[in-house]
């Protein structure tokens, strides 16, 4: 009986590479590929009849950490693997809360991917060591875990960050503008933006947002 797969990922040399390691093995079969992850749910919603999907993780519009958690709670039947370059623990963690399956690094051999697809298909997880190891060390270590759930995602620039250190330890506007060889104009824009980023009103909140989710 043929294993129906579905493959998310932004990068389509990336998907070829997979299919590739697919093609290898008569009973897995690719029912469809989107880019991103407003397209597969596009597409799951004319045919949810899969057994898997190997979601990449970043991801234009809808990234693969949010759409396993949509698809999770459509369709819990389709089991899912996380397929990454990254194995960072912020990534191993969300895609687990989410509800992922198992989790591989996309340069897996083909040998291991179908072993991990199968196993996954099982009841098991699919995981690479290093992932696996990792995993452990989350779930031993559950203050880690509230600190990457605490975290948000908020990427300010260096200069930004620079700002931001400066503003900590109580400078003027003028004192940052003339350290950092700037107007005073340009720094009262980078704490705008600052400000915006980190969803905050004043100075006193921007720092101590900023050190929760250690930018300083």
């Amino acid at each position: 009986m043929n294993i129906k797969i579905a493959i998310a990922d932004d990068n389509s040399f990336l998907i070829k590479m997979v299919e590739e390691k697919i093609s290898f093995f008569e009973d897995l079969k690719v029912s469809f590929k989107a880019l991103n992850g407003e397209e597969l749910l596009n597409k799951l919603e004319l045919n949810c009849n899969l057994d898997i999907i190997l979601m990449d993780i970043e991801m234009p519009v809808l990234n693969g950490i949010q759409t396993t958690e949509i698809v999770k709670q459509k369709y819990p039947h389709i089991k899912i693997i996380m397929l990454t370059v990254f194995d960072n623990d912020e990534n191993i963690f969300n895609a687990i809360k989410a509800g992922a399956d198992g989790y591989l690094l996309k340069e897996v051999n083909p040998k291991d991917l179908y072993a991990g697809i199968k196993e996954t298909l099982n009841g098991g997880a699919a995981m690479n060591p290093s992932i696996a190891l990792k995993t452990l060390k989350l779930l031993r270590n559950p203050i880690a875990i509230n600190n990457l759930g605490a975290q948000e995602n908020i990427k300010l620039t260096k200069r930004e960050t620079e700002v931001l250190e400066h503003l900590s330890k109580g400078l003027s506007y003028n004192l940052i503008a003339n350290n950092l060889i700037l107007s005073k104009g340009t720094v009262r824009k980078h704490i705008e933006n600052i400000y915006k980023k980190l969803q905050v009103h004043n100075k006193l909140e921007a720092v101590q947002k900023a050190k929760k989710n250690n930018l300083i």
